[in-house]
């Protein structure tokens, strides 16, 4: 019970301050550039596009996420605005300002607390995460994992922009971080030549197999805005995964002390 309660505490912490410190980054790097894809949409007669729900984004998870493909890259929570004739009723969303930014704080932290549980969860089979420096790195396995990975099959998307199947890109999304977290452990934490070799085949295939894509990839979207916007993702949500890792390091190391695990730790 102690073990559980370590875990939880320790991933709710780092999953507050990266969650409010990835609210803020997006409040100036993605947010915008949702806003100008949704005068594109707008002008386009108000086109729908089937965004995935965040994991629990990311996520994201995003993400840590659950996992969802869209949502869990991107971690935001832009609102389209009404059009004249909305062909129905979509349902209440957030206000612009204040209301938006708030929803997408509250958002970002249970995604980061989410993903916090599993770095810590998972780290703990390896030992822990001694210091900020260690959390570092579990942080980079798990922006590799989790945004990178997918990233290259499924890059963000803005409103207007055309997908595939929400299923199947789930599918795809989920078998690619199982996979990648695979291959990875396998590489890093078994020292055989032949496992090697299957971790870089885990990590290869889901890229071999090919993400689902659209069947047409029409959009009103200028292909500048979109670069900016995978950038934007790509790069808020490393440094989201540093400093998910760097807190959950600091945090625990402050706590367990001398003590080799954080069942032994809080005593």
């Amino acid at each position: 019970m102690n073990l559980f309660r370590n875990v939880v505490f320790i991933a709710a912490i780092a999953g507050l301050v990266a969650g409010v410190a990835l609210a803020c980054m997006q409040a100036y790097a993605t947010v915008p550039l949702i806003l100008k894809a949704e005068v594109y949409e707008q002008a386009e007669g108000g086109h729908k596009h089937e965004h995935a729900a965040a994991p629990a984004d990311a996520a994201s998870g995003n993400a840590m996420s659950s996992a969802a493909p869209a949502a869990s890259n991107t971690m935001s929570t832009a609102t389209p605005a009404p059009t004249e004739a909305p062909a129905e009723d979509e349902g209440w969303a957030p206000a612009d300002g204040f209301e938006r930014f708030a929803f997408n704080v509250v958002s970002n932290v249970v995604t980061g607390i989410g993903f916090a549980l599993i770095l810590v969860a998972v780290s703990e089979f390896a030992g822990g995460i001694g210091n900020w420096r260690q959390g570092v790195f579990w942080g980079l396995a798990g922006f590799a994992v989790f945004t990178l990975a997918p990233g290259l099959g499924l890059p963000p998307e803005l409103p207007a922009m055309p997908a595939a199947d929400l299923t199947q890109r789930q599918i795809w999304w989920v078998a690619t971080v199982v996979a990648t977290a695979s291959g990875l452990g396998l590489i890093a934490f078994r020292k055989s030549l032949p496992l090697a070799i299957l971790g870089v085949a885990l990590i290869v295939a889901p890229h071999i197999v090919g993400a689902p894509q659209p069947d047409s990839f029409e959009t009103p979207i200028p292909e500048g805005l979109h670069h900016q916007f995978v950038v934007a993702v790509t790069v808020t949500n490393l440094v989201f995964w540093l400093v998910l890792g760097a807190v959950v390091g600091v945090v625990r190391g402050r706590f367990t002390g001398s003590a080799t695990g954080l069942r032994d730790s809080f005593a």
